[in-house]
């Protein structure tokens, strides 16, 4: 017997190809669209008065004519659709990405791995070209070459993966990288080109732990930690000039943006399992022409594959970055272009003002974070889609905040900080990444994720760790027929009282809905069908970059005219209710 996956596909294929007749209601019968269960033959409810009652229709009527109360889209006709089901690349890449960065592999920081560091390196020589450049000074390229291998080789073990996915609930890890481990062509020109020999296979070995990590369906995502110049002047941009050199050199410009192209094409190619490239890391505030060089890029990764998801640094200023996503995330752009997300970053352990702070002030400043995205969600046809990721976080205070606790256990307090950002993010972000993974000094104190996910301070959202996802699903399909009912009479009693003898699309809610229950369902189910393996985590995902997921529907809808706003409300509407009935 097909799994509810397979049968979802047929059916949604089936209804693409052509337009399904309107039989009469069948009693104790589940819709077929996405039925996860559905008896082979079974009948859709009936239509809603005034309503098309066909699923995903090619060619829907035209029947555009504006409403007093919505405006008219700039994409005026309906185009054929191209909803398919999701799979286990969009899962990937849409739901909520619970994980850690690996912080310290391939851009070395001395405070970190300082075992990747000789002994008699001089204070301040910290950065992954000191290392390499000490390396080869004493023990030559060759065997330097060797040593940096080896580093990479062991990053992550096979007990690593199975700890990270069966009980950390990791579902996706953020890889910083550098513009050299892209291979000895991109160290030219640059301080690195001394040493580009030593990074000859620095790419594949980033290749083979992406397969790797993907085998346990853990996600990458492609974080260029370190861009010629640097984007900010710490030692984690690959060097201690001290220096962002990046927005001030068209070279470097030029170079950040092959390295942005390079990975684009490899994801297209290659891999499976990248969730997306992110362009840079913490950018200064404020730097000039960040905004253009991200114009570049994102236009260039479109030209590639724009189904890839893009990630940008909101560079310390979080609402000029969400104004920015929100021009470049609308329904219907001009060319292809890829979903944009913003990375923001929070910390309470480098400021002065954090250091005035108690631990309990800090916890409680943690539960509202992400304040900046008040307003903006809900409508992307009206508004665009705006969604932020937590790129890294941690459980550290500082010494002078700790002095201010009040003799309260601290084990205690760090535990509620851990939990207060963990909820937090998980209500206002589409994934969080701990800083960090892997360290010389295991399991590494508040910096550590082992430490923090052993201690349940971490804790993964509850979609995650369910053992009955199967049983969960078939719940929710049968409360789906009386679900949808009840769903769309509310809509369309609301609208047509309040604006009556208005011409409405009903219909397109309806489709959204049923579009919107089925893609929940999808992603819930995904690891849980037959063939699939055994190494994979229980539990199951859960759409996590839900207003991405929203643009992406409705741009795979071709739908088009002033009312596609109802199948927008629909598909939102058919994702909660299945939640509500899955009891996720």
């Amino acid at each position: 017997m097909k799994g509810f996956l397979h049968k979802a596909k047929d059916q949604v294929q089936n209804s693409l190809q052509r337009e399904p007749k309107a039989p009469p209601p069948v009693p104790g019968k589940k819709p077929s669209i996405f039925g996860g269960g559905t008896p082979q033959g079974g009948q859709p409810p009936p239509p809603v008065p005034g309503k098309k009652p066909s699923i995903f229709q090619r060619d829907a009527p035209q029947r555009h004519q504006r409403s007093a109360i919505t405006k008219p889209t700039a994409h005026q006709k309906d185009q054929p659709s191209s909803i398919s089901i999701p799979d286990a690349q969009e899962v990937s890449r849409y739901r909520y990405h619970h994980g850690a960065n690996l912080g310290s592999i391939y851009v070395l920081e001395k405070w970190l791995h300082g075992s990747m560091f000789p002994p008699n390196a001089a204070p301040g020589r910290t950065s992954e070209l000191e290392a390499v450049k000490l390396w080869v000074g004493q023990i030559g390229l060759d065997a330097a070459r060797a040593k940096f291998e080896a580093h990479w080789r062991t990053a992550v073990s096979d007990s690593d993966l199975a700890w990270l996915s069966k009980s950390a609930n990791c579902t996706t890890l953020r890889l910083p990288i550098g513009y050299f481990t892209l291979g000895p062509s991109f160290c030219q020109g640059t301080p690195f080109e001394p040493y580009a020999s030593v990074y000859t296979d620095a790419w594949s070995s980033i290749q083979t732990l992406i397969t790797r990590l993907w085998s346990f369906r853990i996600g990458v995502l492609l974080d260029l930690h370190a861009l010629p110049g640097g984007a900010n002047g710490g030692e984690h941009s690959g060097t201690n000039s001290g220096k962002a050199d990046l927005w001030n050199s068209a070279s470097n410009l030029n170079l950040g943006q092959r390295c942005a192209e390079f990975l684009a094409q490899q994801v297209r190619d290659h891999l499976t399992g990248v969730v997306g490239i992110q362009l840079c890391n913490e950018a200064n505030w404020d730097a000039p022409g960040m905004y253009s060089w991200y114009d570049r890029c994102i236009a260039s990764i479109s030209a590639i594959d724009p189904s890839i998801p893009v990630v940008i640094s909101d560079g310390w200023n979080l609402s000029k970055a969400l104004d920015y996503v929100g021009k470049k995330n609308v329904a219907y752009p001009d060319q292809p272009t890829c979903p944009v997300i913003v990375d923001t970053h929070y910390y309470w352990a480098f400021s002065d003002a954090d250091k005035r702070k108690s631990p309990q002030a800090i916890i409680a400043e943690a539960k509202t974070k992400m304040s900046e995205l008040d307003g903006k969600e809900g409508s992307v046809l009206d508004r665009g889609a705006f969604q932020i990721i937590v790129g890294e976080y941690s459980c550290v205070m500082t010494e002078d905040s700790w002095r201010k606790s009040g003799g309260a256990p601290k084990s205690d307090l760090v535990k509620q900080f851990g939990q207060a950002q963990s909820q937090r993010y998980q209500e206002r972000s589409g994934g969080s990444y701990f800083w960090t993974y892997k360290m010389n000094w295991l399991p590494g104190g508040e910096w550590g994720f082992i430490a923090q996910s052993n201690s349940a301070t971490i804790t993964p959202p509850p979609n995650l760790r369910i053992a009955d996802v199967t049983r969960r699903i078939a719940n929710a399909n049968d409360k789906q027929a009386d679900l949808m009912t009840v769903s769309i009479s509310a809509h369309c009693g609301y609208w047509d009282r309040t604006a009556p003898g208005k011409p409405f699309e009903h219909w397109r809610y309806e489709q959204g809905w049923k579009l919107g229950f089925g893609d929940a369902s999808a992603f819930l189910g995904m690891n849980s069908q037959p063939g699939y393996s055994e190494q994979y985590a229980p539990g199951g995902d859960k759409i996590g970059n839900l207003e991405l997921w929203v643009l992406k529907r409705i741009r795979d809808s071709g739908m088009g005219g002033p009312c596609v706003w109802e199948f927008e409300q629909g598909l939102r509407a058919g994702i909660k209710d299945f939640y509500g009935a899955a009891g996720v």
